[in-house]
C-alpha cells in the first residue's frame, strides 16, 4: 500500500503511455486487418481507410466500447492471492502493456498480421507465472486459446468459399453477370448491414446497459440491415457498364457493383472493430486506474472512465495511420490476388464468424478470421492462387505471439519489481 500511495502518480502516468502505445499496436495491427481486404481489393485507398477507420474505429470504441470493464480481463489470471499486496498488480499491468505494444511494433514492421487478443493474454500468462505463481494462471482458458489457432481461420475461410461460390452461381457463370449483379447486389449489402449490427448489438453495447433478447436483437439487426439494402440499391443503381474496361477484364462492369458495397463493409467493420477491440488494450490501464483510484484496493470490476476510452480510440486511429499500412499489404495484397467481389466475400465471412463466435462462446480472432477469411476466397480459384510461403510466415507468427508477450512481461514485471521495490 506504501508503495501505491508513494509512486501512485509515477503507475498512472506509464499507465496512460503504455496504454496508449498498446491501442496505437492494434491500430497498427488489428485495424489493418479489418482494413486490409478493402484496400486490397481496390475498393478504397489506404487515405481513405484512414478516414473511415478514424470516423468508426472511434466510434465503435467511444460509443460502444463500454463504461464497465473487468479488472482482470478475460479470466486469464487469478489475481486473489496478492490481494495484500496491489503494486505486484500494479507492475504486472505495466509489464502486459508495454510487452503486448513492443511485440505488435515488432509484428507490424514487419507486416505479421498477429492477434492483438492472443498479445495481451500471453503478457498476463507471463506475469502471473512469475509474479504471483504458475496456478494462477487459468490454462483451460489458455487451452482455448491454442485450440483458435486452427478453428478460427477454417470457419472464416468455409464461410469466404461459401460465399465466392454463391457469386459465382447467382452472377458471374450466368449470362447476364451485369444484370443480376445489380440484381442481387442489394441482398448482399443487406448481409453487411444485417450482420454487423448482430456484432454490435450481441458484444458491443452490453456495457451501455442497452441490451436486448437475443430475437429483438434480430428484430433489429433486421430493420438496419433494410435500411443499409435500401442505400446500397441508390448506389449501386448509379454504376453503369463500362464496354472499355469489360474487353480487358470480361468481369470489370461486375466488380463495379461491387465497390460500394466495400464501403459498407468497411465502415461497418471499422466500427464493430472499434467497439470490441478497444478493450484489450485499455483493459489493463483500467486496471491500474482503479487501483491506484482505490488507494490500493483490487477490484474485479471497475468504473471505465470516458477519457480511457477517448484514449483508447486515439491510439488506434494514430495506429492505423502511422504503420498500418504494412499490414494492410499482407492482408490485402500477399495472400492472394483480391478483387472487390473477393474483397467483400472476405469481409462478410470475417463478420459472420465474429457474429457466431460471439453467441457461441468459441475463443477466436479477428486476426485469424481475417486471414482465413481472405484464404477461403483464394481457395475458391484453387491452392495455386494463394501463396504459401506467406500463409506460413502467418501462421509462424501466431504460434510465437503468446510465448513472446509472456517473455517480455516476465522481463518487464522483474525490471518495474526492482525499480519500485516491494513492501
Amino acid at each position: 500500500m506504501e508503495i501505491i500511495a508513494e509512486w501512485g502518480t509515477v503507475f498512472m502516468v506509464m499507465a496512460i503511455v503504455f496504454g496508449f502505445y498498446m491501442t496505437w499496436g492494434i491500430g497498427a495491427n488489428d485495424v489493418a486487418n479489418a482494413m486490409g481486404t478493402s484496400v486490397g481489393s481496390g475498393a478504397i485507398t489506404v487515405k481513405q481507410a484512414i478516414i473511415i477507420a478514424a470516423i468508426f474505429e472511434f466510434a465503435g470504441a467511444f460509443i460502444a466500447g463500454g463504461t464497465v470493464t473487468k479488472t482482470i480481463r478475460k479470466g486469464i489470471i487469478d489475481p486473489s492471492s496478492i490481494t495484500g499486496t496491489p503494486e505486484i498488480l500494479v507492475y504486472g499491468m505495466l509489464a502486459a502493456l508495454l510487452a503486448a505494444g513492443i511485440w505488435l511494433m515488432v509484428a507490424s514492421a514487419r507486416g505479421w498480421p498477429v492477434s492483438t487478443t492472443h498479445t495481451i493474454v500471453g503478457a498476463l500468462v507471463g506475469f502471473a507465472i512469475v509474479g504471483i505463481g504458475i496456478d494462477a494462471v487459468h490454462w483451460g482458458k489458455i487451452g482455448s486459446i491454442v485450440a483458435s489457432w486452427l478453428v478460427s481461420p477454417i470457419v472464416g475461410g468455409t464461410i469466404a468459399y461459401l460465399l465466392m461460390m454463391s457469386i459465382r452461381k447467382l452472377i458471374i457463370n450466368t449470362e447476364t453477370p451485369f444484370e443480376n449483379a445489380k440484381k442481387w447486389g442489394p441482398m448482399y449489402v443487406f448481409l453487411v448491414g444485417w450482420i454487423v449490427s448482430l456484432v454490435t448489438l450481441f458484444k458491443g453495447l452490453k456495457h451501455l446497459n442497452f441490451e436486448l433478447s437475443p430475437l429483438m436483437s434480430v428484430v433489429v439487426a433486421t430493420i438496419i440491415g433494410i435500411i443499409v439494402a435500401l442505400i446500397g440499391r441508390q448506389m449501386i443503381n448509379k454504376v453503369k457498364v463500362d464496354e472499355n474496361a469489360d474487353k480487358e477484364f470480361h468481369f470489370a462492369s461486375v466488380e463495379k457493383v461491387f465497390l460500394p458495397m466495400m464501403v459498407f463493409t468497411a465502415c461497418a467493420m471499422a466500427f464493430a472493430h472499434g467497439s470490441n477491440d478497444v478493450a484489450n488494450g485499455i483493459g489493463p490501464l483500467a486496471a491500474v486506474v482503479d487501483i491506484i483510484q482505490n488507494d490500493g484496493n483490487v477490484t474485479q470490476k471497475s468504473g471505465l472512465p470516458i477519457w480511457i476510452l477517448f484514449l483508447g480510440g486515439a491510439g488506434i486511429v494514430i495506429g492505423l495511420a502511422t504503420m498500418g499500412y504494412k499490414v494492410m499489404q499482407t492482408i490485402g495484397t500477399k495472400i492472394t490476388e483480391l478483387t472487390p467481389t473477393r474483397g467483400y466475400c472476405a469481409t462478410l465471412a470475417a463478420a459472420i464468424t465474429v457474429v457466431v463466435a460471439s453467441k457461441t462462446g468459441l475463443p477466436v480472432s479477428t486476426t485469424q478470421i481475417a486471414v482465413g477469411s481472405v484464404m477461403g476466397v483464394g481457395l475458391a480459384r484453387g491452392i495455386g492462387a494463394i501463396d504459401l510461403r506467406v500463409i506460413g510466415n502467418i501462421v509462424v507468427s501466431w504460434v510465437i505471439t503468446l510465448p513472446a508477450g509472456a517473455i517480455l512481461a516476465a522481463l518487464f514485471f522483474f525490471i518495474f519489481k526492482a525499480i519500485f521495490g516491494t513492501s
